[in-house]
């Protein structure tokens, strides 16, 4: 598999179509040895795929985290006005972003499997499109952060701070579009090292214009926020540039169609209930190891479907799910052993490091199932059913999550970690609904809707054979 950017072509399929006999062997014998065989030739190619993924993921989440840290040493109002600020973009405009881009999750993948290269260039043109159009009423929300914010019952004086900071931030609302869009047309293809690269190169540099803007400017937190901007431009700058000019794209970018502007209804279709799907889940730094994991099986199970090989996508499916439960546990521990001195790194207030010593288990519980909950939905998405992933979030949220969030934060007057129970209590029912669905997909029914997907749009295709 070429992950370095190698020219896009024909790559021989994991497990030929012909042998669901070894896949799902008895384990002895001969059978059981070509079972192990490919099972083991699974987590190797995930490995290869997700290791640089959760990279590319952790250095572009590490932006948001590495200013907040920043504005952290300014005072607590800072911190406080920074810290909501960035959790009002990140439901309001970043998970929004991110979620209608996954539906590139879909199509390229289905249409890189299938070998229909130049479609992938044609998805790309579309969601960038779909997702400036968005950014710009995303825009007029963070202009009004502050009011809105006071609407909702916050204080005043940090709302006013928050304000402040995402109103700063508003030019990052369109890099990061374009940026989710980039990575998703690269990921589709299993070229991940000049992400890893360009987000490498911003992480560093992110650090440097945020130690000048923050301290040496005199724009305190406003300057945080300046340095995000810069950031994400810089990171999709570099990513356009490769996409435009590098010999790995040559036959997935073909230049700027307007077939692009073609069946946008479809792109929707598929966008909206991604964006469901991935604004009601909870987002922090050790989240973007799951998910990394999630956008890996994501690529994995499209390309499988678009290429007719149902069941390579559901070893994929299996082998992901056991390396995330392997993956949480192992950080839950490592999450509830440092709680003493994790808050040091956002305050020295004593009182913020105490807040967080306290909550860490919690979400170190949560993180986990967060993770079971990452994986299977990336499983979905590489198989177009983001519909039903949506339906599942809306109920386990709202019909469960926040209402055990209301009960046990403000009738049993647990305080902030009753609100954060709730949400582990909407993190099961949402992984249980999940896992459900996912043990009873029909696989060979999935290929079959990708093949139908792939070759019913009303675009006209060249299909490479």
């Amino acid at each position: 598999m070429d992950v370095g950017g190698g020219e896009a072509g024909p790559r021989d399929p994991l497990i030929p179509t012909s042998g669901k006999s070894s896949v799902r062997g008895d384990g002895g014998g001969e059978g059981g040895g070509e079972r192990r065989r490919v099972v083991v030739a699974e987590v190797r190619r995930l490995l290869w795929l997700a290791g640089p993924l959760v990279l590319v993921s952790l250095l572009q989440y590490s932006l948001n985290v590495i200013s907040v840290m920043f504005v952290g040493h300014l005072g607590e109002l800072a911190l406080a006005g920074a810290s909501m600020a960035t959790s009002f973009a990140g439901v309001t405009g970043f998970s929004l972003l991110m979620g209608m881009g996954s539906a590139m999750d879909t199509f390229c993948g289905q249409a890189f499997g299938a070998r229909q290269y130049h479609m992938l260039g044609i998805h790309m043109q579309r969601a960038m499109f779909v997702l400036t159009l968005v950014s710009i009423p995303l825009a007029f929300i963070w202009a009004c952060t502050g009011n809105i914010l006071m609407a909702l019952g916050q204080d005043p004086e940090i709302s006013r701070e928050a304000g402040l900071y995402a109103r700063w931030m508003i030019p990052s609302l369109f890099a990061y579009g374009l940026l989710q869009c980039h990575v998703r047309f690269l990921q589709t293809q299993s070229v991940v090292f000049p992400m890893i690269l360009s987000s490498g190169i911003t992480a560093l540099l992110h650090l440097f214009t945020c130690w000048i803007l923050v301290f040496k400017s005199g724009l305190g937190n406003k300057g945080a926020a300046l340095a995000n901007c810069i950031s994400y431009w810089v990171n999709v700058s570099i990513l356009a540039i490769y996409v435009r000019m590098s010999p790995s794209c040559k036959n997935t970018w073909t230049g700027f169609s307007r077939e692009a502007l073609h069946d946008v209804g479809s792109f929707f279709k598929l966008a909206v209930p991604s964006a469901v799907m991935v604004c009601l889940n909870s987002s922090a730094m050790i989240f973007m190891v799951p998910f990394g994991f999630g956008n890996a099986v994501s690529t994995r199970v499209s390309n499988e479907l678009g290429a007719g090989h149902p069941q390579a996508a559901r070893l994929a499916v299996i082998v992901v799910v056991c390396m995330a439960v392997a993956e949480g546990f192992l950080v839950a521990v490592v999450t509830v052993l440092v709680r003493g001195i994790w808050g040091y790194l956002y305050s020295s207030e004593e009182e913020v490091v105490k807040y967080v010593t306290i909550m860490l288990p919690v979400i170190a519980t949560s993180n986990f199932m967060d993770g079971i909950q990452c994986v299977l939905s990336g499983a979905l998405r590489g198989c177009g059913r983001q519909k039903i992933g949506a339906y599942i979030n809306l109920g386990a949220y709202y019909i469960v999550g926040i209402p055990s969030s209301v009960l046990l934060a403000f009738v049993l007057h647990i305080g902030g970690k009753g609100l954060w129970l709730g949400i582990i209590c909407g993190l099961l029912a949402q992984v249980l609904l999940l896992m459900s669905i996912t043990t009873c997909t029909d696989w060979e029914k999935e290929a079959r809707k990708s093949k139908d997907r792939l070759y019913g749009s009303g675009i006209p295709v060249d299909v490479v054979s």
